[in-house]
């Protein structure tokens, strides 16, 4: 059973970062494109951004340039570096772990950016 740990969110002001970090165990991390969504009271689930088994990431245009997304292989870990922060960004983050045909999720971190 795969299993998805965040850690890292918090409450913070706007301009500061935040680090989420995501552990995976119960399958071969390095095969998995690995990501993190976000969602907002009241909105849509959004995908912040990805990275793939090859190092190949994705962002949301809205992050470009503040966030970085990583991965650690050894460690079975995925990262999500948040710079700049805004109160826009105020969501509960999910990292999810990609395989063909299912999707895992962890139970999600809150970040809250005041202004």
């Amino acid at each position: 059973q795969v299993q998805l740990v965040e850690s890292g969110g918090g409450s913070v002001q706007a301009g500061d970062s935040l680090t989420l970090s995501c552990v995976q165990s119960g399958r071969d991390f390095r095969t998995a494109a690995m990501g993190w969504y976000r969602q907002a009271p009241g909105e849509q689930r959004q995908l912040v951004a990805n990275i793939l088994s090859d190092g190949g990431t994705y962002y949301k245009d809205s992050v470009k340039g503040r966030f970085t997304i990583s991965r650690d292989n050894t460690k079975n870990t995925v990262f999500l570096q948040m710079n700049s922060l805004k109160p826009e960004d105020t969501a509960v983050y999910l990292c999810y772990s990609r395989y063909p045909g299912i999707d895992y999720w962890g139970q999600g971190t809150q970040v809250t950016v005041s202004s």
